[in-house]
This record gives structure tokens, sequence and C-alpha cells, in this order.
């Protein structure tokens, strides 16, 4: 866990910019090419994961953001994202070696989220795969572990073609090209006016992602997913051209800039992981409850690295799961990442993400506990600040997720 500098003392509800706010003092980090914009605009900058990027913006609150994004939709810089791209008649066989997803069996122009999996299978990462066609992956990672996930997937590569195999990687740099999240339920009637082609982007479902013109912008990817439970896309464009399709999207007045405060809070109401917070290379899938992510045919397979540790724990269960957790009784204090779970008078687990939730008003967390206690209704104590506080297990996500899913 990094540690926050003393200069970046912002409110206890930025848990996730304070567990990733760079410790070092030698500069806020590296620029994405929206710097100057945020800054500009009122972007409160920090040194998260090594680059720049806003916190919040000085015209609103972070909850003020969080519900906007909940009732209208905000702009997130996420251009330290590590975008790759994979080509070759054998880059889904390839990529395969080192994650948990059927790949080969993706229908062209869709998605996958999956994970990173070491011999003991730990979660290294979590990642999502588009299958643009039949030789070509665009892969998305997590900025924190950047320098792993590059090596990872060049030493598959290296692999790969040292027996032959067809099969090359490119790591596209924030310099030549930028990602912005777009989240909210009035996102893509906002994207329709400046689309080309609005009628192709309504076919465009949940984890689906294609080319489109965007704002005068050619060759636009435009991917339907993100990081807050709402409908909402991930936009790669070319560096040069991220604030002229930033400020398009801003024209009108709808959509507002949001910072990493509000994207903490939204992604823990809906109940998704952080890396190296709730999942990490101790953790896996079986024990994050994300089992799902190991494809039916990959565990038939078995030969994604740790598959033999993972399989196991599928038939024969596990001693800890993830759960979310919301706080019982009047006005309790919020319990955070680290606070202890007891039952009993004994400890039974630890949360590892937690914050007010401004959509429900209740304090709520996610964390680990005994197996014996994940079904939700059970009843379990939260240590904070040397007392106790009466909460349960609840479903995730704790607010209801609203992804634009092709109907069934």
């Amino acid at each position: 866990m990094l540690k926050l500098s003393s200069r970046l003392q912002a409110p206890k509800a930025l848990s996730f910019a304070l567990r990733h706010a760079s410790s070092h003092t030698g500069g806020e980090g590296e620029r994405t090419a929206l710097y100057d914009f945020h800054v500009r605009r009122g972007g409160k900058i920090v040194n998260f994961g090594g680059y720049a990027l806003p916190v919040q913006y000085v015209d609103q609150s972070i909850i003020a953001s969080h519900l906007y994004t909940r009732r209208v939709g905000s702009i997130f810089d996420v251009s330290h994202m590590l975008q790759s791209v994979v080509r070759g008649k054998d880059a889904a066989a390839c990529l395969e070696t080192v994650c948990t997803a059927d790949i080969r069996e993706l229908a062209e122009g869709s998605g996958s989220l999956t994970v990173f999996t070491n011999e003991q299978g730990g979660i290294l990462d979590d990642l999502i795969v588009n299958k643009v066609d039949e030789q070509q992956l665009y892969v998305v990672s997590n900025a924190a572990m950047k320098q792993q996930d590059m090596q990872i997937m060049s030493d598959a590569v290296a692999r790969f073609k040292s027996l032959g195999k067809d099969v090359s990687i490119e790591f596209l740099s924030p310099a030549e090209q930028s990602l912005i999240a777009v989240q909210g339920p009035q996102v893509a009637q906002q994207l329709a006016k400046l689309l080309s082609q609005p009628k192709a982007f309504e076919q465009l479902y949940f984890m689906r992602s294609a080319l489109f013109e965007l704002a005068g912008i050619r060759n636009v990817r435009i991917t339907r997913c993100g990081y807050t439970g709402e409908d909402g896309v991930e936009i790669s464009v070319p560096s040069t051209q991220v604030q002229a399709l930033t400020e398009a999207l801003l024209a009108d007045g709808q959509l507002k800039l949001a910072g990493l405060g509000a994207r903490d809070s939204l992604r823990l109401e809906a109940g998704l992981c952080l890396y190296g917070s709730d999942i990490d290379a101790s953790t896996t899938p079986v024990e994050a409850a994300l089992a799902w992510l190991v494809a039916k045919r990959r565990r038939s397979t078995a030969d994604f690295p740790g598959a033999q540790r993972v399989l196991a724990q599928l038939k024969q269960g596990v001693q800890r799961r993830r759960v979310g957790l919301q706080m019982l009784g009047a006005k309790p204090p919020p319990a955070r990442a680290g606070v202890a779970v007891f039952s009993e008078g004994q400890q039974v687990g630890q949360l590892t993400s937690g914050c007010p939730s401004p959509s429900t008003g209740r304090n709520i967390a996610m964390g680990y506990v005994e197996e014996r206690l994940k079904q939700p209704g059970t009843q379990v104590q939260l240590k904070v600040r040397d007392k106790f506080y009466e909460a349960e297990v609840t479903r995730m996500p704790f607010v209801k997720a609203n992804y634009f899913n092709k109907p069934k």
C-alpha cells in the first residue's frame, strides 16, 4: 500500500486516491494529454500511481460529482491505464496462456473481463480483453500494474514467437493514445449527437467494442464498459485529439468532468474490485467471488497459470470469501480498508474497501470473511477506532447495475 504524501490532505472519502497517491515528492507525476485542460478547469491534481490526475474539481464536491454521474453523466480521464494491442493469428491462444478467459471463442467485437494469474492461482491483475477480429486483440489493464503486465504479455509473446507462432504486441503510450471514460444514464444520448452513425452505436451493447467517427474524429474506439455500474463507454482516441473530443462532449453542458474521488465511491457502490486492495497476488478468483471469470472451456483445458489450485477450490471450496457489508444502526462511523470483522468475539475477516455511499446514505464496505459467514443477512461487528459497530453481509452491487445489455 502506498502512503499519501503530506501535501495531499484530502477528505477521508478519497480512499481510492489516498491508497494510490504516490509518496514521491519529486513532482506530480507523468502528465496525461489532458493535464493542462484539467488544471484550467479547476482540477485538484494528485500523483496517482505516477500520473498527475484530478482527484476532484473545484466546482463540485466529490459527493455531488458522484451523484451527478448516477443521474446524468461524467467524464473521467483514465489515460493512465495500460492499452495494448496483440496481433497475429495466434494472438488469442498466446494471451490465454496467462489469463482465465476463453478468448478464442469470443465473438468478434466483444470483450471479456479476466485476470492474469500466477502459479498459485493468485490474481496478478484484472483486465479487459476485446477481440477486434481473429487476428487482433485490444487489451486494457491497470496503470498501477503497468510494468508487470507488460512483462507478462511480452514474455508470453516471446515464448510463442520462439515456437514459430504468429503473434506480436504493441503497448500504446499515453503520449500517443488517450483513454477517457464517459459514464452515466444520459451518456448514450449525448454521444449520439456527435456520432456520424448513431444507429450503429445503438447496437453496441455492454462489453462490445467498435470503431466510430465521433465529433469529426475518425477511427475512435468506443467500448461499452466502465467502472461505475452505469451505462457508459471508454473511448480510446489519439492524444492529439483527446482535448477536442472532451470539449465536444462538454459543449452542451450536460456532461461534467469528474475525478478519482468519485470514481472510487462509484465503483464500490457497483461492487467492483480495486486491484491491490480487494484482490491481489495472494487472492484466487474463487476467494474473490470471481469464479465466473474462469471460463467453462478453460476449466476443462486447465491450462492457465494456477489452474490446479483454482479448480480444486471450485470443487472443494475455500476458507474465506469476498463479500459486501453494510453498517447498521444510527450514524455509525464509516469503516474503511483494514478494519477488522468480528463474530462472537473472534476476528473472522478484514475489510479491503469502505466508504459512505452517497446513493444509499449508508456506510458500505467489502472485504473477506470466513466462508461460513458469507450468506447475505449474516450479522457481524466491525471494529472502528476500538469500538464495535453492527453490520451485516449483503449482496453486491449495493446499487442496481444499469449496463446496456443485449435483450434476451
